[in-house]
């Protein structure tokens, strides 16, 4: 396997007047790409793009470009901790995303793959802005609504002691709390290899320690924010590009949550990894870049 050459830097974005700047990596030459690229949307809200390294591996294996990014407000992105809520919105993150298409010059041909939050805004770009360019995308450990995924949360809790669901129902208004039950849940549900990959906790950790990251989940989530009522399921009809769907057995996103992909999307392929929990691009790497560059070199009709 070739290693592919990475390059990194930032992208000036421009929003309601004022520049931000947008951290970016880039697995592989666009410039002489002979195949089109595959863009990683992180989860979170706030998280950075560190622990999908493994899609890297796409691009010394099969010459797939990888562009990964850390998105506004989180990582190596500028952080606006002062921002009021209305500023923190999906539109946001999908204007971020279109601007950085645009900088690579690659809005003509590509490929999506959004984990946890991040498939909210792939499905949200699919729906919202129906990009011509748009090839298709890959949902790996996602929701299809937020009630969902609060569903999947609460029953899974059951099986952890008081301590954790104090600390979950804490939210951020204790961060230590919030940080040491999330930790713990991640055990059995986040990511199972033991030691965890320093990509996987070394993003939430730096998330909990910066005040100034913490007021992206912590505004977009509450209980006013756009998140707490989010749902696509009444517009999944709308994505006309081939979607794969991916989740663990083991993982927040079960069955019932990414269900409504697979029952309403037109093209639709769904793949559960059975050693898996919410990161199968950790737990099962070389299975999961498999399956998703099988899907890539698929022909729809």
């Amino acid at each position: 396997m070739a290693t592919a050459t990475v390059s990194e830097g930032t992208i000036p974005f421009i929003h309601q007047g004022e520049t931000y700047q947008t951290f970016y990596k880039v697995f592989g030459d666009l410039k002489n790409r002979t195949r089109a690229p595959l863009i990683g949307l992180h989860g979170g809200p706030g998280l950075a793009h560190d622990y999908l390294i493994p899609l890297g591996d796409l691009t010394s294996s099969a010459s797939v470009p990888v562009i990964l990014y850390d998105q506004i407000g989180g990582g190596r992105s500028t952080h606006l901790p002062k921002k009021s809520k209305e500023f923190w919105t999906i539109d946001l993150f999908l204007d971020e995303l279109v601007n950085l298409l645009n900088h690579f010059g690659i809005h003509e041909e590509f490929h999506l793959i959004g984990h946890s939050w991040g498939g909210i805004l792939a499905t949200e770009l699919a729906v919202r802005r129906q990009p011509a360019g748009l090839r298709s995308l890959v949902l790996t450990n996602s929701l299809a609504s937020y009630a969902l995924w609060m569903e999947s949360n609460i029953k899974l809790l059951q099986a952890f002691p008081p301590w954790v669901l104090e600390g979950m129902a804490a939210g951020y208004g204790d961060k230590a709390k919030l940080l040491s039950s999330l930790k713990e849940f991640h055990l059995k549900h986040g990511c199972f290899l033991n030691p965890q990959p320093k990509e996987f906790t070394g993003t939430l950790e730096d998330l909990f320690a910066d005040d100034d990251r913490i007021v992206v989940p912590a505004t977009i989530s509450a209980p006013d924010g756009e998140l707490a009522s989010w749902t696509i399921v009444d517009r999944l009809h709308l994505i006309r590009v081939p979607t794969l769907v991916i989740n663990g057995r083991m993982d927040v996103a079960q069955d019932f949550v990414v269900r409504p992909f697979f029952e309403k999307i037109q093209k639709v392929k769904w793949r559960t990894f059975e050693s898996s929990s919410h990161t199968p691009m950790w737990e099962e790497r070389e299975a999961f870049n498999q399956e998703v560059l099988a899907f890539l070199d698929m022909k729809f009709v």
